[in-house]
């Protein structure tokens, strides 16, 4: 290609940077890449009432956490309204656009009109039909005033790279408005001026937006400017194949990071939505997705957005990360939940290297690190009431536990082979399988019935910690 390759992503701030929303970020960002093109940032804010600035900075946020760096922007739209203006003026002058008189009252009356005879309503062009004089007494009364684009007859087509020819007949569009009363732009106009001054070379966005871009197509027409390339690319849905959207449920990008996601996750699981290379690969490294990446492997099928497959894919990723780097992602979630400080991350830390080999095969987020191994932090835990009732269940085991804390307590060398070998031999002197024995320390050692290897556990834990946990069970079995 000759021309630059540009792109943007242009969200509202009326809410957080959903999945959909994140999706198309992540494809403009792949496609810019591949062909060394720039990736721009572009707020669209003119809705006042709904546009919230503390919005903004999640959404710059979540698309620095995804490592999706912009080249230019970003650009606020509420901070552009001279040039909205002075494009709806090159209209008006050429007699592609005129002003409307029309207050929102008759609007609306007209609308519910139609609506009771069960009409589709077009605007019926009044005001183009105004005399000079009407419009200079309109004028001189100082009325508000709109300005709507005039839509011509015929039909307006235009190439879609996903969905290939795409037409609409003109006189299913009436002439909207582009510019309100209050001069502020309506979303298709200054979306249309806005990537004319970006010098925008391909629109790539979901294809709830193919009814706007027929708009645009018009609006460019009007103005006599070169089109971008469109690719509108199939929503995600959720499992149940409703679409996700902000005002639906959607999840925020910033709730995956805060439940233990890996941001190359969420680049790769969202770029795979709707687009696969051609071997059909799942699992991508960035430089792999951005040398792959092609609008042309974008499927028109709706994606739908698998939890499970997420959650497969982020486990996958946790267990090829190195150690190192993936204790420091997991810190911040072990003092989150109060199991740790900032100091004692320091001291502890080859301990912790090992806490986390412990969940490291089993583990699907960063969270569940600090969720699943709290118990190897304090022993201030209840046991599984489930498990008591099965395993505590004689005074029995209280001894056999005694014996247990007996045995290891000689251990010099506390390592996972020494404490199995000594519950084994114990086992085997009291004439009973290993494996009640080992329920009991574990319930006894942990509070729960289940988890990594417990000797790895045992050893992680320390003789003294082990015997003192034996101990509190111990108690508690003969208080019951």
């Amino acid at each position: 290609m000759n021309k630059e390759i540009r792109v943007r992503i242009a969200p509202s701030p009326s809410g957080y940077l959903h999945v959909g929303t994140a999706r198309m970020a992540v494809c403009n960002w792949l496609f810019a890449r591949h062909n060394q093109g720039k990736f721009i940032l572009r707020i669209e804010d003119t809705d006042v009432a709904r546009s919230d600035p503390q919005m903004v900075e999640v959404i710059l946020e979540s698309l620095k956490w995804l490592g999706l760096d912009w080249d230019d922007g970003p650009y606020y739209q509420s901070q552009r309204m001279e040039l909205y203006k002075k494009y709806a003026q090159i209209l008006l002058e050429r007699n592609k656009a005129y002003f409307c008189y029309c207050t929102p009252e008759t609007l609306k009356r007209k609308r519910e009109e139609a609506a009771q005879k069960k009409i589709n309503w077009v605007y019926d062009r009044t005001c183009l039909k105004l005399s000079e004089q009407e419009k200079t007494e309109l004028e001189r009364k100082n009325t508000p005033k709109a300005v709507r684009i005039f839509i011509p007859e015929g039909e307006t087509t235009f190439y879609d790279i996903v969905y290939k020819d795409l037409k609409k007949e003109n006189k299913e569009l009436d002439d909207f408005v582009i510019l309100r009363s209050d001069f502020r732009p309506t979303y298709n106009f200054a979306c249309v001026v806005d990537d004319l001054d970006m010098k925008i070379s391909h629109v790539i966005r979901g294809n709830d937006h193919i009814a706007n871009t027929f708009k645009q197509v018009l609006l460019y027409r009007a103005l006599g400017a070169e089109m971008p390339a469109f690719a509108h690319l199939p929503l995600n849905l959720a499992m149940d194949r409703q679409k996700i959207s902000k005002r639906k449920g959607a999840v925020a990008i910033t709730d995956y990071r805060d439940a233990g996601y890996l941001p190359e996750v969420m680049v790769n699981f969202l770029a795979i939505s709707g687009w696969s290379p051609k071997d059909e690969r799942e699992i991508m490294s960035r430089e792999e997705l951005i040398q792959s990446f092609s609008l042309e492997g974008v499927s028109q099928a709706n994606p739908i957005f698998d939890m499970q497959k997420l959650e497969w894919m982020n486990g996958e990723y946790i267990r090829a990360y190195d150690n190192q780097k993936l204790l420091d992602l997991i810190i911040p979630f072990l003092i989150q939940e109060n199991l740790i400080t900032s100091e004692t991350a320091k001291e502890k830390r080859e301990w912790l290297l090992k806490y986390i080999l412990l969940f490291k095969e089993r583990a699907k987020t960063l969270k569940e690190f600090a969720e699943r191994g709290k118990y190897l932090f304090s022993y201030d835990f209840q046991y599984e009431p489930k498990a008591v009732s099965k395993t505590f269940n004689s005074i029995e085991v209280a001894d056999r536990l005694n014996k247990f804390a007996e045995r290891i307590s000689s251990l010099d060398d506390f390592k996972k082979e020494k404490i199995e070998d000594a519950l084994r031999k114990l086992a085997e002197e009291l004439k009973i399988e290993p494996a009640p024995l080992i329920h009991s320390v574990r319930l006894a050692t942990t509070g729960v019935s289940g988890g990594p290897p417990l000797f790895d556990i045992l050893e992680l834990l320390g003789k003294e910690e082990v015997i003192k946990r034996i101990q509190k069970a111990v108690e508690f079995i003969q208080t019951r």
